[in-house]
């Protein structure tokens, strides 16, 4: 900012979207990619298949918890610098905390690696025919690969690729709306949060989780 009287010419502030701030959009794509796992989807599809637009509410709702905390930890990481592990891993100073802590991400790192390769096995048996061991296989050596990119500094090209892969998904889904369409009464009273017994109860909390 200029001084009062000064002759220094004060530099425009340049404001709007410009083609730059796209690649701000590649962190929230790999965020948002969770929702795409295998596990996610065969959860909502059972939900739909068994109990038409009941669970519609629990998906939004799932949604909008969602929001709240991504919100959260975008703030948290701009303010610190760090992701909750890396603030966690300075903070905690006792070596058991710190041990018993590392455990249990690890467990819950290893449950979600083993969905997702079933996923992707089952999957690959239902578009190929292939065998789930091979299928597996194949899965776990594309995701080694992919996340390579990252820790050799490929950000960029490790955000395409997830990118591309959001992008089929989303035009299949898409394609499914124009071959069903959508029954919009039905859609509305999903909305209303309600249940359908045990099965349908315990669906909602797998949609949720």
């Amino acid at each position: 900012m200029a001084l009062p009287g000064s002759t220094e010419a004060t530099p425009p502030v340049r404001m709007g979207f410009t083609l730059r701030s796209l690649y701000l959009l590649g962190p929230a794509f790999v965020a948002g990619v969770a929702y795409l796992d295998p596990g996610n989807v065969a959860t909502n599809l059972t939900a739909g298949s068994k109990y038409g637009y009941l669970l519609v509410w629990v998906i939004v709702m799932a949604n909008l918890s969602a929001w709240v905390v991504q919100y959260l930890s975008a703030k948290f990481g701009i303010v610190t610098g760090n992701s909750l592990p890396e603030y966690l891993g300075h903070t905690i100073s006792r070596r058991y905390v710190r041990y018993a802590y590392w455990a249990q991400a690890q467990i819950v790192a290893i449950a979600t690696d083993v969905a997702e390769i079933i996923g992707g096995a089952i999957a690959l048996k239902l578009l190929f025919g292939t065998h789930l061991v091979v299928g597996a296989i194949l899965t776990a050596v594309f995701s080694i690969a992919h996340l390579s990119l990252r820790e050799r500094g490929r950000h960029r090209l490790f955000e395409i690729v997830i990118l591309l892969l959001i992008a089929i998904t989303a035009v299949g889904f898409t394609a499914g709306v124009f071959v069903e369409p959508i029954d919009r009464s039905a859609l509305l009273q999903g909305l209303i949060p309600s249940f359908s017994g045990q099965e349908s109860l315990l669906l909602g909390v797998g949609i949720f989780g």
